[in-house]
Order: C-alpha cells, then structure tokens, then sequence
C-alpha cells in the first residue's frame, strides 16, 4: 500500500515522457544538449559504463534515455531502419531553434514553413535516428478553421 504523502507521479513532471534508445549514449546527450539546449538531471551507468538510464529536460518538458544494448532488447532508430515515433517541441522562436539544431547536426526533412494550421513547422532527423519536428505559433485558428484550411489544400481532407 502506497503511504499517502506520496504523489505517485513526481512533483512538476508531466505523466507522458518519451523515453529514447540511443546508439553512443553520452554522445546523444551531448547533442541534445548542443541541439535543443538539453540540461541533464540524471545519469545512471552500468558496471560497464553503459547508460541504463538518463533524465534530460528541455524547456518544461523531461525526457529519457538509455543505451542502445541488443542485449537487454534495447534498438534504436538506426538499428532498426527507421522509427514511426516522432517529438514535437513548441518553442518560442523557431527560427532561432531550428538553426541551433542543424548546426548541432541534424538532418533536414521538411523545411521549416508555415503551415496550414497556424504554425510554423519543419521536421528533423537527429544523428541517432529519432524524427524531432520544431514549431511555434503564428496564428490562432480554432479546429474548424484549421479543417477548413486542409480540406482547402486537399479537397476531402477533413471530411
């Protein structure tokens, strides 16, 4: 039985994180310290030196990450051939972050542009495989208006 004094999600986290696996562990943190302005909060090695788990913080948010170690089951993106998971950072200027996280080293997908649901958009691909999209906002629209703008693209979309 859980003592009532304690919150069982921990104070000032959100209760969905992602949690990376990254080929070169302590190099993926230097990037995304470089790349995102990253701030470590934790790091836990194995015997061996390997990450077994690492707690990062970018703007308000955390994330997680650890070795990649087939052994314990463990695969990233690049091992993988790719992965249907991206992350998605709202920050404040995005022309500012975008050219921050090229410079670091990441790969261009979709150039940054605005885009038909008030933001502007463009889509990465870090050194270790994982797909980052950077945006921020430069126009309230409400859902109808942002249906309306796809289905105007695209005649059906949002039907």
């Amino acid at each position: 039985m859980m003592s009532s004094s304690i919150s069982p999600i921990p104070s000032g986290v959100s209760n969905l994180i992602p949690y990376l696996t990254c080929a070169d562990a302590p190099a993926a943190i230097e990037f995304y310290q470089r790349a995102f302005g990253a701030v470590e909060l934790m790091r836990i090695a194995a015997a061996d030196g390997k990450i077994m788990h690492a707690s990062l913080q970018i703007g308000d948010s955390m994330m997680m990450l650890s070795e990649e170690v087939p052994e314990w089951g463990s695969m990233g993106p690049n091992a993988l051939g790719g992965s249907p998971v991206g992350i998605h950072v709202y920050v404040e200027d995005v022309e500012v972050a975008w050219e921050q996280a090229v410079e670091a080293g990441c790969e261009v997908v979709m150039p940054l542009e605005d885009a038909f649901w008030g933001e502007r958009f463009g889509a990465l691909r870090d050194p270790f495989g994982h797909k980052w999209s950077l945006s921020m906002r430069i126009r309230d629209m409400t859902a109808e208006e942002i249906q309306a703008a796809a289905a105007e693209l695209q005649p059906g979309c949002g039907d």
